[in-house]
């Protein structure tokens, strides 16, 4: 997944920077959310019962972000699109992991290290170009 960024107009959710629609952008927090009520971790079939009700259009929230601030709504998301869309993505970038063995899905805190060798590597091209680069 490519992640396009104007650093001069950042906004505080990282949720709009990753997602490029509000839908997808209230999915995947509704994912977290669910899975940290849950110790932040899931099994397979956890996640598929999540992503049924999103399908069927039965999966109620309270949303955190305006104009329904606070109101309870029953969130509606196709199931195949949740998963190309929202769970690969974030399972790729590092922000939920699965584990093969005990097949459970978990929140995880890769992408922060991630981006940190990003900007590593960054460093590291400039000074092979000669340019001197702060350690900061």
């Amino acid at each position: 997944m490519v992640i396009l960024f104007d650093r001069f107009n950042l906004p505080n959710d990282i949720y709009e920077i990753i997602f490029s629609t509000s839908q997808q952008n209230i999915v995947a927090q509704e994912l977290i959310k669910y899975m940290l009520s849950r110790k932040g971790e899931i099994d397979k079939q956890e996640m598929s019962e999540f992503a049924t009700k999103l399908h069927e259009g039965k999966y109620e929230c309270i949303l955190e972000e305006a104009p329904y601030k606070g109101k309870r709504v029953k969130l509606s998301y196709n199931k195949r699109q949740f998963y190309d869309r929202i769970l690969t993505p974030m399972k790729a970038m590092g922000l939920i992991d699965y584990d093969l063995y005990k097949k459970t899905y978990k929140v995880s805190t890769k992408f922060t290290a991630d981006l940190v060798k990003i900007g590593h590597l960054w460093k590291e091209e400039l000074k092979k170009r000669g340019m001197h680069v702060d350690s900061v």
